[in-house]
């Protein structure tokens, strides 16, 4: 799985963290090993891109390759 998502830290700097994840089900349908490649990007608040209140991403807003990333 690819996915990028911004937060801001105690001081108010803003940054996006973005990789990728692979993931490891057992039989059962329990996740069993979770591999991620994270980076953690300083933004300024002007470069953010994701402006929705706290929840899922909107159906209708762009996905990561519309938002080259």
């Amino acid at each position: 799985m690819r996915f990028a998502y911004e937060w801001r830290d105690d001081s108010g700097n803003w940054y996006r963290s973005y990789g990728n994840e692979n993931w490891e089900f057992s039989a059962d349908g329990l996740m069993r090993h979770r591999f991620a490649c994270i980076n953690d990007l300083l933004i300024a608040d002007a470069e953010r891109k994701f402006h929705w209140p706290l929840g899922r991403r909107p159906d209708d807003h762009a996905g990561l390759t519309e938002l080259d990333l």
